[in-house]
């Protein structure tokens, strides 16, 4: 018998993260507007850091350089963080122009 959960899906949160310090204004059906700062992304999610009124499992739609529109929802909360998982995975060329769009540092930026 092996030990640990046996996943039906790829576990994403190994995916990169690339740092970036980025607020966004996000939508949420019954709150309105809501501010996230997010502090890290990959192609498949990002971190927010600051307080938010929000369960786990709810959605939220933003706006980002590059992709545009995107539908997110929140996986976990805690302490005052929050990990998201984006509806759809971000195309890799679409993912490192965000991300140079995003941190303004190139020594944080992706290598290619």
């Amino acid at each position: 018998m092996s030990a640990g959960a046996q996943l039906t899906v790829t576990d994403k949160r190994r995916a990169a993260r690339h740092p970036v310090d980025y607020t966004v204004i996000a939508e949420h059906r019954q709150l309105g507007e809501l501010s996230l700062h997010i502090v890290n992304i990959s192609a498949q999610g990002f971190m927010s850091q600051g307080d938010l009124s929000l369960e786990r499992g709810e959605r939220i739609v933003m706006r980002f350089p590059v992709i545009g529109r995107i539908e997110a929802h929140m996986i976990w909360l805690h302490e005052g963080r929050a990990g998201f998982q984006f509806e759809r995975i971000i195309r890799i060329d679409d993912f490192l122009k965000l991300v140079d769009t995003l941190q303004p540092n190139p020594r944080l930026r992706p290598r290619r």
